[in-house]
């Protein structure tokens, strides 16, 4: 609330934050059980063009739209749990509007972040532009960021946990949330030459680069020694509600 003084009188005029910083309050709102509904109408009073001006970097738009998907999913299993029993629908059902725009998960998933990618092509085929969401081409990075499938939580026992992703510090947020991620589920037998890796990595291989992209990427961050090529199998997905799976630190300092 900003406070102006004219005369006499105090005139209290509501300032909508900048989008990163205005997605991280209404995440950790949810987070801390806040009320939520009055950072869910700034969202939804954004104008199109201008978010997409104030999105001026991939970053920027990864931090958004992430904190958004998780903000949007923690919000609504908690006030319904029971609309994971119906995971197909729930992921397609409208639970946020931004800019004029309802969305659902699918919708900032597949169609923003992952730059419409379908999510049924392991990450190789992108849907036509004439097929394609205008809002989404708008929003979308500029290139596909691999690492948002350890940022990105639908309520699943697999999934990462939640944090809140602020644009000065997401790329090492991202780092690290990635590194956790996969130092908790991917182990190298050495002797053997095999390997047991996230699920997302078969899912979405086209999102990592295809199959030599997934073994750059596993080496990037320390889980195989470069120049090995273990053969890949991939860990079961855990699709068991967990809500409020946070990390134990809010966001980077």
């Amino acid at each position: 609330m900003r406070r102006t003084v004219i005369g006499d009188r105090l005139i209290q005029r509501t300032v909508t934050p900048a989008p990163v910083s205005l997605s991280e309050a209404f995440l950790l709102a949810v987070r801390r059980e806040e009320p939520t509904d009055g950072l869910a109408a700034d969202l939804a009073g954004l104008d199109d063009e201008g978010l997409a001006a104030a999105l001026d970097t991939d970053r920027a738009r990864v931090a958004f739209w992430t904190n958004l998907y998780n903000a949007a999913t923690q919000r609504a299993l908690a006030a319904n749990p029971e609309q994971y029993d119906h995971r197909r629908q729930f992921f397609a059902a409208d639970l946020i509007t931004v800019a004029g725009r309802s969305l659902s998960l699918d919708d900032i998933e597949h169609g923003i972040l992952r730059r419409s990618y379908h999510r049924y092509s392991l990450g190789y085929l992108r849907v036509p532009r004439p097929v394609r969401s205008g809002f989404a081409d708008r929003h979308a990075p500029d290139e596909r960021d691999p690492r948002v499938h350890f940022a990105l939580n639908c309520g699943a026992g697999s999934c990462p946990p939640v944090a809140a992703y602020t644009r000065a510090a997401v790329d090492d947020q991202l780092d690290l949330a990635t590194r956790g991620y996969l130092d908790q589920t991917v182990d190298h037998d050495a002797e053997a030459g095999e390997a047991l890796v996230p699920r997302v990595l078969l899912w979405f291989r086209g999102d990592f680069g295809g199959k030599r992209g997934v073994y750059d990427f596993l080496r990037r961050y320390d889980q195989l020694p470069w120049g090995v090529t273990p053969s890949l199998s991939y860990r079961e997905w855990d699709w068991s509600l967990d809500i409020a799976a946070y990390a134990e630190r809010e966001q980077a300092p």
